[in-house]
């Protein structure tokens, strides 16, 4: 039964690794729990503790994984109306597929913007390649702890 939550916690740790790309797969929960796996294995030891941290900080990078675009949507010189249109474009952009999650955000704070100032389309496009920019962080932030699970996975079988 060991040797099946090791094969199961690599496959985890893989999609959750190509989840941070792929807007269809959760990287960072996935990757999570192919540390949880290795933990459940004999062939390594993964503390409860460390469980408990890299649970937090998962939860928190999922958490900023969903403001990310509208913070900066903001930075780009956004108006209110750009940050509600990209929050918007996040949740529509589920129910959309995976090219929906992509192009929500960018697309809901164009037209956010648009509808507020209709004749300033500079800062309409501004805005939305913010958001599209602030997609961008996020999924570096989601690769970058996601490599940073791989690499305790990989320690702890060391």
């Amino acid at each position: 039964m060991s040797i099946f939550f090791l094969i199961l916690g690599v496959l985890a740790m893989l999609a959750g690794i190509a989840g941070c790309i792929l807007p269809l797969l959760p990287g960072p929960p996935v990757a999570w729990l192919g540390l949880l796996l290795l933990h459940f294995s004999k062939y390594a030891h993964v503390s409860g503790r460390l469980l408990t941290m890299t649970a937090a900080i998962t939860i928190l990078i999922m958490l900023l994984d969903y403001f990310m675009p509208v913070w900066a949507t903001k930075r780009f010189g956004g108006t209110k109306a750009g940050q509600r249109g990209a929050a918007i474009g996040i949740i529509a952009g589920f129910f959309i597929g995976p090219w929906g999650i992509i192009i929500g955000p960018l697309a809901g704070a164009f037209i956010g913007e648009m509808l507020a100032a209709p004749k300033e389309s500079d800062r309409a496009l501004k805005a939305a390649v913010g958001s599209f920019i602030g997609f961008l962080m996020s999924i570096g932030i989601r690769l970058i702890w996601c490599v940073l699970l791989a690499w305790w996975f990989v320690r702890a079988l060391m």
